[in-house]
């Protein structure tokens, strides 16, 4: 009697269970893979650490990327290794990455310097800070979004008028430059032509009166002019240093 018992206990529960099908060797595969970061490699165990982010904050963290969620190791890596150099062996400079950047901005500040004597009896200066800023710009990062001339002579002309459309209004006070700094910026991201030495063009205006008698022809001169002839320049650096290899 007791066998019979468990014989038909054993055929009920074996009738209830679902049936078992086939999994596919590649799913599982799949699914060991898609896990396999937060299974450990000893025992086979759970990680819950990873699976539960917030149990360990301090020792990871996840970023939403545009891609999906990526995990770092490291909350305060990103933070200090900006203070870094680069140390890549990729990122070592050669001595021509020195020397030709280094000689087009000679080049560049020379001939602005003779075109200042030139131009010295009508009050116009054409070595003025964003020329410089801007020949770093092309001659070191030439192939970066500020070296493109879409962006440099747009936020050029445009910033300078900005500067000048400010003074206008606000004189040479904090307002005009708050207001001229502000529309620059815009200015840039809306017309897509992100160049940092420009933004410097509407403050040289409001507190340079040398350049006041200019009005309009700001926008024009010397910031626009000036990187026609620093583009120049840039070509024939970039034609000497691939021809001239040292």
């Amino acid at each position: 009697m007791g066998m019979q018992v468990r014989a038909s206990y054993h055929h009920h529960q074996n009738a209830c269970m679902p049936p078992t099908l086939p999994v596919p060797s590649t799913a599982l595969s799949l699914c060991s893979s898609s896990l396999s970061p937060f299974i450990r490699s000893s025992g086979n165990k759970i990680n819950l650490e990873r699976l539960s982010p917030g149990l360990s904050f301090f020792s990871s963290k996840i970023t939403r990327t545009k891609h999906g969620i990526a995990a770092s190791s490291n909350v305060s890596a990103p933070l200090w290794d900006s203070w870094k150099p680069d140390n890549t062996p990729a990122s070592s400079p050669s001595f021509s990455d020195i020397f030709w950047p280094s000689a087009g901005a000679f080049a560049a500040m020379a001939i602005f310097g003779k075109m200042d004597q030139i131009l010295a009896p009508k009050g116009i200066s054409m070595t003025i800070a964003p020329l410089g800023a801007v020949s770093a710009v092309l001659f070191v990062t030439p192939s970066s979004p500020g070296a493109r001339k879409y962006n440099m002579f747009m936020a050029q002309i445009g910033c300078a008028a900005i500067g000048v459309i400010a003074f206008s209004l606000f004189g040479p006070s904090w307002l005009a430059r708050s207001v001229a700094l502000a529309a620059s910026i815009a200015f840039m991201v809306y017309t897509r032509s992100t160049h940092p030495p420009a933004a410097s063009l509407p403050l040289l205006f409001i507190d340079g009166a040398r350049f006041h008698h200019l009005n309009f022809w700001y926008a024009l001169f010397p910031g626009a002019a000036g990187c026609i002839i620093l583009c120049l320049i840039q070509e024939i650096v970039c034609y000497l240093k691939d021809n001239l290899k040292f």
